[in-house]
């Protein structure tokens, strides 16, 4: 009887050590961060790029919280349907009013996440659900098509100096120009006194 309770209570301890060690990983990896105390800040954008709840907050780029809520609201002043964004910040940091929010992401295709940029000492604190107005991040369509515009105008240019046009394109194509370069540097070659000829 005795040794089998000697081997329940053995099997007992190496259990419960195994289940601390897997929260030490999980909890190691994910690097998360237990906010037991702290207060909510509000940021508005108009397009939050797939930032989901539970996403870090950083601030300065260190973690100080997490999004606690993501909701879409009417905004009658400006007409139009945005995002509300709810972050819980760690008690002990400051986050000033004129501070700038932005969507960034780990990785080229990693995890997004909600940065604060410190702002100003002068323009006060933001105190608990004060609103902190974001930066959006770029959509995807917006960016291929400015650099598809970006890749037309640098295709026209270069049609154009091909085609002898521009400045650029009349010194690279137009004979008269180099000839006259050419036989100018000749001429100084031959005569360098002309440098020197007082006007």
């Amino acid at each position: 009887m005795r040794e089998t309770k000697s081997f329940d209570l053995k099997v007992g301890l190496f259990v419960s050590i195994g289940i601390i060690i897997f929260f030490i990983i999980i909890f190691s990896i994910g690097d998360f961060t237990i906010v037991t105390k702290g207060y909510r800040i509000i940021t508005i954008f108009n397009f939050i790029n797939g930032l989901s709840e539970s996403a870090p907050v950083r601030l300065a780029g260190v973690n100080v919280g997490y999004v606690d809520n993501i909701r879409l609201y009417y905004d009658e002043t400006a007409k139009r349907t945005r995002v509300k964004v709810s972050a819980w910040i760690q008690d002990d940091m400051r986050v000033e009013k004129d501070s700038r929010a932005s969507i960034n992401t780990l990785g080229l295709l990693g995890e997004k996440y909600l940065e604060i940029t410190p702002g100003s000492a002068e323009s006060g604190i933001l105190k608990k659900n004060e609103e902190l107005i974001g930066h959006d991040p770029i959509m995807m369509d917006q960016l291929t098509e400015k650099l598809s515009n970006l890749a037309d105008s640098a295709d026209t240019i270069m049609t154009g100096v091909k085609d002898g046009k521009g400045t650029i394109g009349k010194l690279l194509t137009d004979d008269t120009i180099y000839n006259d370069l050419e036989a100018f540097v000749k001429d100084i070659k031959a005569h360098p006194w002309k440098l020197f000829k007082k006007r």
